[in-house]
């Protein structure tokens, strides 16, 4: 039943009659629907803006609404409302939703941000195509910016997408009905008719951007160029986090520093000043359980994609030669001709750089001008040089989408870290009466008389 503050809302539904150019509508409603209906889907995706919702919870949901006396009703129409009532609390968000390259306006957003102030609405929940490293990080400067009291949520829809494939992979709907309706939602999502993809190219910046890197030139300073292509590779790292997700069907994230997940105005400052610097894009995966964070880089200068994991050497193998065979075990199964493995020699001694084939042949080569010396880790790593193809604002994205995956599953997933054993108990002192008082002093009087 449509709440009295509003004079035009519909139930969000799982099979809206709308028109079959209404995208957005469509989309809008199923997705609500479901989450109204699916309470572990529901769930989920509530926690990311702070709301917990138990089992004694109610959510409904209402599409294409206008609030009663809203004078703007034929300007301000947002997509949605969502309601969520624990005991006598009832929170409200606002929903605005964009699909296929339509993007989020600011001054759209804005209005809906005073449209929930007037009324007393909790926050407004943004969805598009756009992406971000956490919902409470908007995608839009203006919102992050802005001194507003009513917080903007953000989801891209293949974070709705991946939060859905989740719940799906690790069995966690109890529901067997639930549970064949976010299968279908995840089938109606994946469709291209609902205009939800992920970011599949680099701005027109990007081209201008290597260019001037592949003339020699520096970065300048105050570059508009370099800032749309870091926001862009911001978006890129994300959308790279969500598919390495739901291949491996474990949580990927971005390893960020806190001050850059609270503060994404000084994440693209210090890594601008990083770019200008290294001529290099970077950014760090954490898989669950994998051997070692995944580190990305893209080079401007070499015009190459890189990957890699490090591991550090084994401490109870005394020579490099079986230091390195340790890791070659490891890596038996790998035929990608691309990967090299990075040596790091203790103190100040420069590390080496061996094709993974030619460590196999003769492992001897590892010890070339550093006899006498161990080993202490590996950086193991897929390089790739994509010469023209890099500059490329699709191509780039296609080939980095291929290529961190394709490093995971050759390298990264059968990667062990190094741990030490425990201490084992000592012979000498396998006996009961080995530890009582009496004999500690007399073995500490023993040594005292051999000093």
């Amino acid at each position: 039943m449509k709440p009295d503050y509003l004079s035009q809302g519909e139930a969000a539904r799982l099979f809206p009659v709308l028109a079959t150019t209404s995208k957005e509508g469509r989309t809008t409603s199923v997705v609500l629907s479901c989450l109204t209906s699916i309470h572990e889907f529901g769930q989920s995706l509530l926690k990311s803006v702070n709301l917990r919702v138990g089992k004694t919870s109610s959510v409904e949901a209402f599409t294409e609404i206008v609030f009663a006396g809203d004078k703007a009703a034929s300007k301000d129409r947002p997509d949605g409302l969502l309601i969520v009532r624990t005991g006598k609390r009832e929170w409200r968000a606002l929903i605005e939703t964009k699909v296929g390259s339509n993007m989020l306006d600011d001054d759209q957003v804005d209005r809906y941000r005073n449209l929930a102030k007037l009324h007393g609405l909790d926050c407004v929940i943004t969805i598009s195509n756009q992406f971000t490293t956490r919902p409470e990080n908007h995608p839009l400067h203006s919102v992050r910016k802005s001194r507003s009291k009513i917080p903007v949520y953000h989801w891209s829809w293949m974070f709705i997408l991946t939060t859905a494939d989740l719940l799906i992979s690790n069995d966690q709907i109890a529901d067997p009905d639930q549970l064949y309706l976010l299968n279908e939602l995840k089938r109606f999502l994946t469709h291209e008719s609902t205009g939800i993809k992920g970011f599949d190219r680099m701005p027109p910046e990007w081209t201008e951007l290597n260019k001037l890197v592949s003339a020699s030139e520096a970065i300048p300073a105050k570059s508009d160029a370099a800032l749309a292509v870091l926001e862009a590779w911001h978006q890129e790292t994300r959308d790279l986090s969500l598919i390495l997700t739901r291949k491996t069907e474990a949580l990927v994230r971005e390893k960020l520093p806190r001050k850059h997940l609270d503060d994404p105005r000084l994440r693209l400052k210090e890594e601008f000043a990083n770019l200008r610097e290294t001529k290099r894009l970077a950014a760090t995966l954490i898989v669950p359980d994998a051997a070692s964070p995944v580190e990305i880089y893209a080079n401007l200068m070499t015009r190459t994609i890189s990957v890699e994991m490090f591991l550090r050497a084994p401490e109870d193998k005394k020579s490099t030669k079986a230091r390195v065979n340790w890791l070659l075990r490891q890596l038996k199964t790998v035929k990608t001709p691309d990967i090299h493995i990075r040596l790091m020699w203790p103190g100040s001694s420069e590390a080496t750089l061996y094709p993974l084939d030619d460590l196999r042949e003769n492992v001897a080569i590892a010890e070339t001008g550093k006899e006498g010396m161990q080993v202490l880790g590996f950086h193991i790593l897929l390089s790739r040089r994509l010469g023209a193809k890099f500059t490329q604002q699709i191509n780039f994205i296609a080939l980095l989408e291929q290529i961190v995956p394709e490093f995971y599953q050759e390298v990264g997933q059968n990667l062990v870290a190094w741990r030490k054993s425990p201490p084992k108990i000592k012979s000498k002192r396998d006996g009961s009466s080995d530890v009582s008082v009496d004999a500690l002093e007399e073995e500490a009087e023993e040594m005292a008389l051999d000093s």
